[in-house]
């Protein structure tokens, strides 16, 4: 007589023969608790202090929605920049080799080492209207430093290795055969790229987009030299947390900081949406 196998039910984990799951989850549950969950949770609880009437007049200040429209827009559209420039780098290091690539491939790790306040000093000593470039650009009518020109140029400076490091390794997989038997079967290079690269590559496209947009969002020190900082103009919404907290006005900081996390955790939401059905439908 046989025996039926039991039905397997619902397991919280499937097995495994390396033992410790049960320390390390909770070394990552007291992590987290520790470092994200708390003060988040401070911030949202300082935030609901106010009331709804006085954190709604801060959210709906004109100086508040300017600061934040700045932020969020030179962000996006520098990580788009960096999705374009970004990939073609990558697509370089990856395909080419020239005397010089290791330097020019360490280079693109150097915003990750260089200090945010050296960047936006030397990036301001270079686009100022005296500088190196912005003396060029002046008889032009084209003004970087002190504009949200500016801003984009020191996200795209920083942004830049999130999506050239997020690509690249997905690249290095994509063989060239594949390539060459698609131009042999008659496809374009605009085929080759749309049809063959493009969808091996758009999850990690979207993924270095989310992380140049989220470092963008954020960014503090290579900002506030090259911007100007003037109000209504070129003030990104971190300087104004700033200036708030200067003045003593915490309920006022803590409800900017309650409203970039809502507005950055909102648009993170619908990046990962995103690229998850980009991976769903590419693989």
């Amino acid at each position: 007589m046989t025996i039926a196998p039991a039905k397997a039910g619902w397991r919280f984990r499937q097995p495994s023969v390396i033992p410790g799951f049960g320390l390390t989850l909770g070394f990552s549950l007291a992590y987290l608790t520790l470092i994200i969950l708390i003060p988040l949770s401070g911030l949202v609880w300082r935030s609901a202090a106010l009331g709804w009437a006085d954190f709604w007049a801060i959210a709906t200040d004109r100086r508040t929605l300017n600061a934040l429209e700045i932020s969020f827009g030179t962000a996006f559209i520098a990580a788009a920049v960096n999705v374009v420039f970004g990939t073609l780098v990558a697509w370089v290091l990856v395909r080419y080799r020239f005397p010089g690539r290791r330097i020019v491939d360490a280079m693109v790790d150097l915003p990750f080492a260089l200090p945010t306040a050296v960047a936006g000093i030397a990036l301001t000593t270079l686009y100022a209207p005296n500088g190196w470039i912005g003396h060029l650009l002046a008889p032009l009518g084209i003004k970087v430093a002190y504009t949200p020109l500016g801003i984009v140029v020191a996200l795209v400076f920083i942004g830049l290795p999130f999506v050239v490091r997020t690509v690249q390794p997905i690249m290095e997989e994509i063989d060239k055969e594949v390539e060459e038997a698609a131009a042999t079967l008659g496809a374009n290079r605009f085929q080759i790229i749309t049809r063959i690269l493009f969808p091996g590559l758009s999850p990690a496209i979207v993924t270095g987009f989310s992380l140049a947009f989220a470092r963008g969002v954020g960014e503090y020190g290579s900002v506030i030299f090259i911007a100007g900082n003037l109000p209504y103009k070129s003030e990104i919404a971190p300087l104004l947390i700033v200036i708030r907290l200067e003045e003593y006005n915490y309920p006022a900081a803590t409800a900017i900081a309650a409203i970039m996390l809502l507005l950055s955790f909102s648009m993170l939401l619908v990046i990962n949406l995103a690229q998850s059905w980009s991976r769903k439908r590419y693989g």
